[in-house]
Order: structure tokens, then sequence, then C-alpha cells
């Protein structure tokens, strides 16, 4: 019988085995002694003879000599082994008929020499013809062809090792194979002819059981495709051989199903998961179909949910890869007929190709995520290439965003102010407070740089605070220089998170109250999408807050979906137009400033700034135009009717210490 071996695994603190048959007389016409009495005790009908206990055990069991002859065995054994059940004994014999053995004569060591050549006895006469060739437990259980299983063998027929245990993988004489733990272990009492006792068991169906059950561990019990296990192990084979020859390079695409979860919430599960087979059998045959015509097919893997990835080993280019998505899109994209419904999906794909040099698995899957979600964001039902340029941007973008909350609390922000210039009589009005992030590594950052996260992670609700404090005291201090001035009013933003997760009306009256503010000198500005459709709680807080003698402006107003009949109902005091409407602003060559381009004037939106502005003074607002930047766009809205200015004509944002110096001076700012 022949096999392969998993190794030796030995225990050399176990106890040896005994087995307890005496030792045959070696004389050559002997017969071999009756088991030897034992102790005269009480007779006890439960005991067994140890001889029928070992030919009875359903565990295949045999005795070997010190040369590795199977010198006796039991019926399991010779079953297992497909033997005749009458193995031959080192000197040719075989059992009796009571199962006890008889000698033709010879010892184990001259049987021994007649195998290794000698033909004659000591007496020089013939030895009478060998008996069937002897078993070899070596043979039998494949035990030479692995180095260290041998060597461990030998040890313990020489009785220098305690136990040999180990795993084979046997061919049996019948064709079949089969899966044997083998354990070796020395006789005590066995003599010189009994070496060792060797036992065996199939362990073939506990194999097929753990393979079974390996199986399921690496498979989508759903689709029967690879899990994400068994993909990542893939992922890390391939790293591993692409570094040692090939192209070199790996590719990856991710995808996720768009439509998938509106489909199993309404139609079940169970649709659900039929959706999900047909969509792995669609992408299995688009991977063939590649690597037949690639010379390779990629892996298709369920990772769970509705996402699904396809590796691509050696991979020739990002062309390569982007065939795979076009062809997988378009399979999708295919009606499902199923179960009397037909279903459309389509499918966000994240698409990854790289060297294998410098790459680890976590590695490939982050980008492949990332480039997903930008599938996702960039409208979905698409595939999208790995941008390292990109994902630089939002290595950074997540690092801002992981410190951002601790910068709040280190104080790592500043306030810039920007003057609001009346159109009419060039006198500064107002200011609007812009923050700005002094980050330790990357400078100071404008607002759009953070604000967006801050609204994310909820930490705009503490920047908010902070910022509506330091305008304030500013603003009260230019109050308390200036008594007998008028002074400028301070604009704040606020986030429409604020409006919610905070109480905005108790945190106004307190920084109020802190620093002696009037409230008629500090405005809230609020994007336009954030106070128009407002309603239940931002509402009344927009309110009350208005009733406590707080400006409410709108920013950026006309680019959203503002109802203007609406408009006439919130408590506003203010209007800010967006600059896309100041800049289509254009004068003729001949009007046009020093400096200042020629252009083609813009009528139409000329009206709308003019209608705009008509209809804030009929419901009692002001007007501010933002992104002023040349004298002849202040003109024009002069002459529209427009009440205050914004932009760089009259300054760009400035620490507080320059508007200090502005009030000072003998003459404030004028067009």
């Amino acid at each position: 019988m022949s096999g392969t071996s998993e190794g030796p695994a030995s225990t050399a603190d176990q106890a040896r085995a005994t087995f307890t048959e005496s030792e045959p007389d070696r004389s050559p016409t002997a017969t071999p002694p009756a088991l030897p009495a034992a102790p005269a005790r009480r007779p006890d009908s439960r005991r067994v003879p140890h001889h029928a206990a070992f030919a009875a055990a359903p565990l295949a069991l045999a005795v070997v000599d010190r040369e590795g002859t199977v010198i006796d065995a039991n019926e399991a054994f010779h079953s297992l082994f497909g033997t005749d059940g009458s193995p031959s004994r080192a000197d040719g014999s075989r059992p009796g008929a009571e199962g006890s053995p008889t000698r033709t004569g010879g010892s184990p060591t001259r049987a021994n020499e007649s195998r290794t050549g000698a033909d004659t006895s000591p007496t020089g006469a013939e030895e009478p013809p060998p008996g069937p060739a002897p078993l070899l437990a070596a043979d039998l259980l494949d035990l030479a062809s692995d180095q260290d299983t041998w060597a461990a063998y030998r040890e313990v027929l020489r009785g220098t090792r305690p136990r040999l245990r180990c795993t084979r993988h046997l061919k049996h004489p019948d064709g079949n194979s089969l899966w044997a733990q083998v354990s070796v272990a020395p006789l005590s009492g066995g003599g010189e002819r009994g070496a060792a006792l060797v036992s065996v068991t199939d362990i073939s169906a506990r194999r097929d059981l753990q393979a079974r059950l390996r199986h399921l561990q690496r498979h989508d019990p759903v689709t029967l495709l690879p899990n994400r296990a068994l993909f990542f192990e893939r992922v890390t084979a391939a790293l591993e051989s692409g570094a040692r020859g090939g192209t070199g390079r790996i590719g990856l695409c991710y995808l996720d199903l768009d439509g998938f979860k509106a489909i199993n919430d309404t139609l079940g599960h169970r649709l659900g998961d039929q959706l999900l087979t047909a969509v792995a059998e669609r992408l299995t045959r688009c991977a063939d179909r590649t690597g037949s015509a690639r010379g390779g097919t990629p892996l298709v893997a369920r990772l769970g949910g509705d996402e699904f990835a396809l590796l691509v080993e050696d991979s020739t280019g990002t062309e390569q890869l982007a065939d795979l998505a076009r062809a997988v899109l378009a399979a999708v994209r295919e009606p499902f007929d199923l179960a009397g419904e037909r279903l459309a999906v389509s499918a966000s794909i994240g698409v990854v190709e790289r060297p294998v040099e410098g790459t680890t698995a976590t590695a490939l899957m982050q980008a492949a995520d990332t480039t997903l979600y930008w599938a996702k964001a960039d409208g979905r039902s698409r595939w999208t290439l790995f941008d390292p340029e990109r994902n630089a941007h939002r290595v950074t973008r997540q690092a801002l965003s992981s410190a951002l909350r601790p910068a709040v609390e280190r104080g790592e922000f500043v306030l810039e102010y920007q003057p609001l210039v009346g159109l009419g009589d060039g006198r500064l009005h107002g200011v609007e407070a812009l923050v700005r992030w002094q980050h330790p590594q990357y400078g100071l950052l404008p607002p759009n740089r953070f604000i967006s996260l801050a609204e994310e992670d909820g930490s705009i609700v503490a920047l908010g605070r902070w910022v509506l404090r330091t305008a304030c005291a500013q603003a009260r201090a230019w109050q308390l220089a200036h008594p007998e001035d008028q002074v400028p009013y301070v604009s704040v933003n606020v986030a429409v998170r604020q409006l919610w997760d905070s109480d905005l009306v108790a945190d106004v009256g307190e920084v109020l109250r802190e620093t002696g503010l009037p409230p008629g000198l500090l405005q809230l500005e609020l994007t336009e999408s954030a106070v128009m459709g407002s309603s239940g709680r931002p509402l009344e807080t927009l309110r009350e807050l208005k009733e406590r003698g707080v400006r409410i402006a709108i920013d950026d107003f006309g680019t959203g979906y503002s109802s203007l009949a609406y408009l006439s109902r919130l408590p506003v005091s203010a209007l800010k137009l967006d600059g896309s409407f100041v800049r289509a602003f254009r004068q003729g060559e001949s009007a046009a400033e020093p400096g200042e381009a020629a252009g083609a004037r813009s009528p139409a939106d000329e009206v709308i700034v003019e209608a705009m502005v008509q209809l804030a003074h009929r419901l009692g607002l002001t007007v501010t135009a933002e992104c002023v930047e040349t004298a002849g766009q202040a003109a024009r809205l002069r002459e529209i009717g427009c009440d205050t200015g914004q932009g760089w004509l009259y300054s760009r944002p400035v620490p507080p210490e320059h508007i200090t110096a502005l009030l000072n001076s003998p003459s404030p700012p004028r067009t």
C-alpha cells in the first residue's frame, strides 16, 4: 500500500504501550510456549485474554519486530489493508489454526539475514524454500516516503523514542484511497521479537467532513462563490506569487449592486437571494469569457451583502480591468426574470490595477473600497478607476476630519473679518466673521476645507459656539472703543446642524449676556437651502431670535429653490445675493475702469438682480451683494439700489486689528 504523509507527531512524556504475549522460544524446532500464567487470584469471568482482545479489537493493530516486520496482526488490520489474514512471520511461517504462531525454524535474525543475501544454514545445509514475502509495516503505511517520519519510526523500533504519531494518505490495493492515523509505540513486554505495537485508524470520513466544513467556511452558502475569507487568501497568494514572476501586477473590480436593498426589502429575502445567485452566475460567465480571451480567469467572490469582487492575477494593465468592468456593468444591467418578477438593478464598480511590489491585500481592498465609493458618489451605475491624486485629497480630508474635534479644544482656529460697505455712502456698515483653521501641518485653511467635515461629525456645534462667542466679544470691543460712533454689526455664519443639534437661542442669549453686545449688532447668516422649507424647531428658533432683535440673513440667495411667497413668511432681515450674479456684470469698453477687462454686458443678470433687490425692499429687507471686485460692478449695483457690497474691491478677509485700524482712521472706507 502506498501513500503520502503529514509527518510524525510524537509526545515524549506518554507512557509506552505494552503487549503481554510471551516471547516464543527461538530454538529451530520449538513450538511457541503457552501464554504465561497470570498470578493466582480470584477468578474473574469479565477478564479477557490479551491476545483474544487483540484479535477482536475493532482498531487495526499489528505487532512488528525490530526490523519492522509484521509478526502478528488482527482481523481489522488485514481487512483495512486487504491482506490475506495470514501474515508471514519473520521466518516465513504462518499463524496456526488457533492463531498462535508456528515456526518452521530460524530466528528473526536469521530470517533477516536470508533477506539480505544469506542462503545457507549455519551447517551449510540448504534452507527450505522461503515462505511468502514478509509484511513490512513501513511498506504498508508508506513510512519511508517521508524522511522525518522514517527516522522517527526507526527510533521507536530501537526503543529510543516513546511514540510516533502521523497521518498517512494510503492507496488501497483495490484502487481506493484512505486517510489513516498511525500510532507506533514500543512494547515493554514484547521481548526481542515484539518490538512495537502499530495501530491504524481509518480517518477518511473525518477528513471528508473536515474538508466539507472548510469548504463551507470559505464559500458563500447563497451563491456558492468564494467568500471574503477565501478571497483574501487568494489575494495574498496572488501578491506573493506575483512578486516571483508573471506580469508583476494585480487588478481588482469591487462592485456593489445599485437598487438591491429596495428589492430585498419590498419583495423579500428569498427573492433577494435568488437575485444574488443570478448575479453571481452572470459575473462568473463574464469572468470565464474574459479568462478565455486573456489567458487567465478572474476569481469571482461574494464579500457580503450585495458586494462582489473579481480578482485578476497577472493583470496586463488598466485596459484589461476596464474591459472587465464594462462587461460586468453590461451584464448586471440586463433585467432579471425571477419568480414571475422582472427585476432591474445596476452596479457601481471600483477598479484598481497596480504593481504587486509594495502592495498588501489590505491596501488593495482599501483602494478598491475608496474607488467604489467614488463610483457611487459620481452617480452610481458606473465604474471608476482608482486615482492617486484624488485619493491623496481623500486621505488629507480624512486626516483633517480626525483632527478637527481636538483642534476645537486646542484653540487652533482664528477669525478674520471682511467689511460690508454701504454702496450709497461708502461707509463701513458691518463685517462678516470668517473662521480659519491654523493647522500645524497644512497651514492656514479656509472654511471650505473643513466646515463640511465639521457638519458631518457634529463638531460644527462646538466650533459654532466658539465663533459666535469670539465674534461677539470682538464686536463689543469695537463698540466700547467707539461709544459715540456707529460701529459695524458682526455677521456670523450658522450651520443647519446648529439649528437642530443645539439650543441656538440659549447659546446666543448666553453669549450676548456675557459679552454685553446689543442684539442689533449681531447678524446670523444661514444658507438659502437651510432656511427655505424650514418648519418646526428651526423656524421657531429663527422667529425667537428675530424677536430678540438679532438680524437674520439668507446667504447665497438666488442659487437655490427659493419660493418668493414663502420668503415673505420667514423671519428674515437681509438677503445676500450670490456672487455668481455680480460676477456676470460687465461694463462696455467705453465705461471700463482702468485695469478692468472690457466685456459684453449681461442684461439678463442685471434684470434678475434688480428684480430681487426691489422685491426685497418691498418686503422690508436689506440687500448685500457678494463678490464685488470692480468699481464698475459697485456703480451698477448702486444704480440698481443694492444696499451694501462685500468683496475684494473693499477688502479681503483680514485680522481684527485691520478692522480696528480702519475704525480708528479719520476717513472710513468709501467706494
